[in-house]
Order: structure tokens, then C-alpha cells, then sequence
């Protein structure tokens, strides 16, 4: 989507006085919402929420051209006011405006942060974090306990990222830290979920009518100072005679802030739901879940791990992520999907379309980019798909699943 100011506007539904086409995007799913108008208005449509007036492209043609050959007169994002309210749009890379600041921040990123080499060194971190996975929900298992797959994904992914970051596992419910760490990111994930009127209606900014700036502003302040102890813990630990470096994040841009003085600040150092929608769709689609199980028995052989260098040779385990991928795909993208004039059966889970596809989420390909695409294309896409493959492909070939208390695949809703 595209916030725009002009008075040469493509179609869209008849607004509502006031409101606008809010309504038209009620509910969980509202990029089914609008492929729906899009079949009726057409590939660039117009939208009026509340007071801002935005395009809507659900073209893979036309997301190319905005994206790729346009990209310098579109790549700067609108801020919602939950980002203003803890003021990281003024230092944190995803809300920055293309500038020497965000080029420079890009920059130390890709070449330091998620650059393939460091994310290969990193393999054997991955591959302990979902060990440490498996081992939880085996113990689970034997009790007899239900998996909650998104809060265990979440654990996971958390660690990983944590341990990447500052060697530690901040998800680790045995401690403080780790236990009120998990309860800001939850919390501060609940409350950016939700639909904020202050977006919408300009007058609602200071009303604050749902509280949602007032409890981010309280999230942020816990966070950056949760992640200040942290890196001051750091600062005093480098200067402690026999500091052996952990050579994770944290330590990269310390040495880069030691090295070329006022590169990068601590301020800008501060600061899983697809594995979960991944497993549902496998129970509602048992015979997708026969082929990848057949799949991983045949490449990696019953009782081995799954490690990172074996997803290459898994062809139907890749087209089942993206087609996960394709069915999630958040409304804030530049391609309304499901979309039936870019699927066949948009609405059916099927990897098998990805099957001898070169189609993937890496920005080139324009019928699928979660990730976004162009300058501001997500750079941490490496990592997650590296560790969301990692985790599906264990958790597939190392369990048998069932939905809990006895219910048939079909039974399984989907809102």
C-alpha cells in the first residue's frame, strides 16, 4: 500500500463518510478483502481509511514497476504512530527515511550482521537451538501435553536471535530477564497487531483513544532498557583483563563503534506465526504432510537430524514454506494475495505449484514478496529462512502429529 496525496486517483469502492473503506478490511484475513475489490476495481485501486487516501496494487506487474524501476520515488514508508510514540523512527533502519544515516546503518547490516558467511558460521547455534526444541516438545510428548507450536516456535526463534545478538538466551523461563523479555515482545506484538484509529483520524492522535501509544511508550522505555544493561554489561566485560570476544552482533557493532568513532551509536544498537500457520496447514492437508514426511525419510533417513545443509536437497519441504508464505502474505505488501489472477485455486494449500517453480521470496520474483523488495527489502530474509526451514523440516521428520483432543483435520477453522 501507498499513501498518496493526489487528486488523479485509480477506482475504488465509495467510501463511507467519515470512516471510509475501513470496513471493507474487517477481520483476520484482509488481503482475501481486498483481492476480493481488486477483482472488481481492478490491479491499482483506490482505498480512503479513515483520512488517508491509499493505492492498493495487487499486480505482480505493476508491484515491479513501483518497487524495482520506481523505487526511488516510493521506497520511504508512512509511520504509525505506535513507532513515533517510542521515537524509533528516528534511528531504527526499517522506519528511516533513505538517507547517509540509513545507508550507513544498511550497510554495517549486510556486510557485518547478515552477511552469508556469518550466517554459515552461525549454523551449528541453529542447529542447538531446534536440538533444544525437539528435546522440550519430545518431553512434552511423554506426559502426554499438548504442543503449543506457536509459543514453542516463538521460544526458539527468540533464543536464536538473542544468542545471535548477545550470546544469551533471552527466552529462558528460568530466568527474570528471559521471562520479562518474552512478556515485552508478546505484549508489544499483541498491541502493534491491532488496527490503531490514531492512523487513521488525526484528530484521535492526542486522544490516544485506545491506549495503544500510551502502552507502547511504557514497552519501549522496559525494552531499551532492558537491552542498555545489556550492552553496558558488555562495555565493562570488554574491559575486564582476559575478555575472551564472543564475535556475535553485539561485539561487531562495538568494534565498528571502537574503530570508527561516531559510526554508530548504543541508541541504534537497542533495538512465529508462519512455523505455527506452517504446522495447521499440514494437519487440515494430511496428505501434504504424508509427502513431506515421505520426502524427509527418503533425503535424510529415518532417526538422522535435519541440518541446514540438507534444505537444498529438499525440494517439496521449500515449496511447502513458500506456499505457507503465499497464504499469510499481510495486507501492508504491495500484492493483495490470494489472488486468482496470479494462482490457480488461490485459496487452496497447495506446494505443489512451487514444484520446478524458480518462483521465491527473495525480491525477484513479484508474485511473492513477503519479504518486500527493492532498497527496502527485509534484511534479515536470509536468517529466516534459514531457521524457519530448519525448524519445519525437524519438527516434521522427528514427530507424528495430530491435532489435541481427538478432532479431524477437517475439523480444524481457519478464520
Amino acid at each position: 500500500m501507498q499513501e498518496v496525496t493526489s487528486t488523479k486517483l485509480p477506482p475504488g469502492p465509495k467510501p463511507f463518510p467519515i470512516i471510509g473503506n475501513l470496513l471493507e478490511l474487517v477481520g483476520h484475513k484482509p488481503q482475501k478483502s481486498l483481492a476480493k475489490l481488486a477483482n472488481t476495481h481492478g490491479p491499482l485501486m483506490t482505498l480512503k481509511l479513515g483520512q488517508k487516501t491509499t493505492i492498493v496494487i495487487s499486480s505482480a506487474d505493476l508491484a515491479k514497476e513501483v518497487l524495482q524501476q520506481h523505487d526511488q520515488f516510493f521506497c520511504n514508508r508512512t509511520i504509525p504512530e505506535l513507532v513515533v510514540v517510542g521515537n524509533e523512527h528516528e534511528f531504527n533502519l526499517p522506519w528511516l527515511p533513505v538517507s547517509a544515516q540509513w545507508r550507513n546503518l544498511r550497510r554495517i547490516c549486510k556486510s557485518h550482521l547478515f552477511a552469508y558467511q556469518i550466517l554459515d558460521a552461525n549454523q551449528n547455534l541453529r542447529r542447538k537451538k531446534v536440538q533444544e526444541l525437539l528435546a522440550n516438545i519430545h518431553n512434552g510428548s511423554l506426559n502426554g501435553d499438548a504442543v503449543d507450536i506457536g509459543k514453542a516456535a516463538f521460544k526458539t526463534s527468540l533464543n536464536l536471535l538473542s544468542n545471535t545478538i548477545s550470546s544469551v538466551d533471552l527466552a529462558d523461563p528460568n530466568s527474570a530477564t528471559g521471562r520479562e523479555l518474552s512478556k515485552f515482545v508478546h505484549s508489544i506484538l499483541e498491541v502493534g497487531s491491532c488496527p490503531n484509529l490514531a492512523d487513521y483520524f488525526l484528530v484521535l492522535k492526542k486522544v490516544d483513544p485506545q491506549g495503544i501509544q500510551s502502552q507502547m511508550t511504557t514497552y519501549y522505555g522496559k525494552m531499551i532498557d532492558l537491552f542498555g544493561n545489556i550492552i553496558s554489561q558488555r562495555l565493562l566485560q570488554r574491559k575486564t583483563f582476559g575478555f575472551i570476544r564472543n564475535n556475535d552482533m553485539l561485539d561487531t557493532l562495538l568494534n565498528i563503534n571502537e574503530e570508527n568513532t561516531g559510526e554508530i551509536d548504543k541508541t541504534q544498537i537497542e533495538p512465529s506465526a508462519t512455523l505455527e500457520w506452517a504446522i495447521t496447514e499440514l494437519l487440515y492437508n494430511p496428505e501434504v504432510l504424508s509427502k513431506a514426511k515421505a520426502e524427509l525419510k527418503q533425503i535424510i533417513g529415518k532417526g538422522n537430524a535435519v541440518v541446514g545443509s540438507d534444505i537444498d536437497r529438499l525440494p517439496y519441504l521449500q515449496a511447502r514454506v513458500k506456499e505457507t508464505f503465499r497464504l499469510i502474505t499481510p495486507s501492508g505488501s504491495a500484492i493483495a494475495s490470494p489472488d486468482a489472477s496470479i494462482w490457480e485455486n488461490p485459496n487452496s494449500f497447495k506446494p505443489e505449484r512451487f514444484m520446478g517453480s524458480e518462483i521465491d521470496v527473495k525480491g525477484r520474483n513479484f508474485e511473492l514478496i513477503l519479504f518486500g523488495a527493492g532498497r527496502r527489502m527485509c534484511l534479515g530474509l536470509s536468517l529466516a529462512l534459514r531457521m524457519l526451514r530448519l525448524m519445519l523440516g525437524s519438527l516434521i521428520h522427528t514427530f507424528d502429529w495430530k491435532v489435541e483432543g481427538g478432532f479431524k483435520p477437517k475439523d480444524i477453522y481457519f478464520d
